[in-house]
């Protein structure tokens, strides 16, 4: 299990010191958890503090009952923690088979990369021997990332808006990975995302806005009310702008 204790976060600014994250507490049990909230509301903040890209200001992480919050991104990979950029490193050079195998921390065979490949929904002979680069699309990059989540069976599974710069059929292939995953991955998949689809597949649902966790639930508890918040907040918009003349 991930906690997070009194987690506050802030940094420097044009205008001075902002605070960001405010005394943050959650338990991010077994599951497919989803944060969601407003753009600018801490969402990315918190992704990146749980996988150690950034330290917190103040409060405690633990993973397990052991105290991770001074452990780099690499030491937190090697505990159990994998984190999912939104956009996916390219590395020339580097082929897809060697870097699922980079991820599984050892010399894995290509009929097990392929397999792994197959579970994401990509061809496997169109693509293990390929480099990961610029002449992969964004949802293949994608899916090759979740791949080697897959290969690396880690605790926490982070992916930040995963949905993010990839086209519809791309997100289509996305939405049944994560449902793939949801049944079949265990530990905890925790991902930020404004996508009602994938909102709709979570066991919990957790709304950060204004740097505080506004709510935390089943996303029969949440989504009505965040969604109705959703559609109060576009009539406004609409009315503002004249929609109703």
């Amino acid at each position: 299990m991930l906690e997070l204790k009194e987690i506050s976060f802030a940094a420097e600014g044009e205008n001075g010191r902002k605070e960001i994250l405010k005394n943050i507490n959650l338990k991010i049990d077994e599951g497919f958890n989803v944060i969601t909230g407003p753009n600018g509301g801490g969402k990315s903040t918190l992704a990146k503090i749980i996988a150690g890209i950034i330290t917190p200001t103040e409060g405690k992480i633990y993973l397990d009952g052991e105290d991770i919050t001074e452990l780099s991104i690499t030491e937190r990979a090697k505990k159990g923690i994998s984190f999912a950029f939104q956009q996916p490193v390219r590395f020339k050079g580097i082929t897809v088979h060697d870097l699922i195998s980079l991820a599984s921390g050892k010399d894995i065979s290509i009929n097990e990369a392929c397999d792994y490949l197959s579970q994401v929904g990509l061809c496997a002979r169109d693509y293990i021997n390929r480099e990961v680069n610029a002449s992969l699309s964004g949802g293949e990059l994608k899916r090759i990332e979740i791949a080697t989540v897959l290969a690396r069976g880690t605790k926490v599974s982070l992916f930040d808006e995963p949905e993010a710069g990839i086209d519809l059929w791309s997100f289509n292939n996305l939405i049944k990975v994560f449902e793939k995953m949801r049944n079949t991955l265990g530990g905890s998949i925790l991902i930020i995302s404004h996508q009602e689809r994938i909102l709709n597949i979570a066991d919990k649902v957790i709304v950060v806005a204004n740097g505080n966790i506004k709510a935390e639930g089943t996303k029969d508890e949440i989504l009505p009310e965040l969604l109705g918040a959703t559609a109060s907040a576009c009539k406004v918009l609409t009315d503002s702008l004249g929609g109703n003349e």
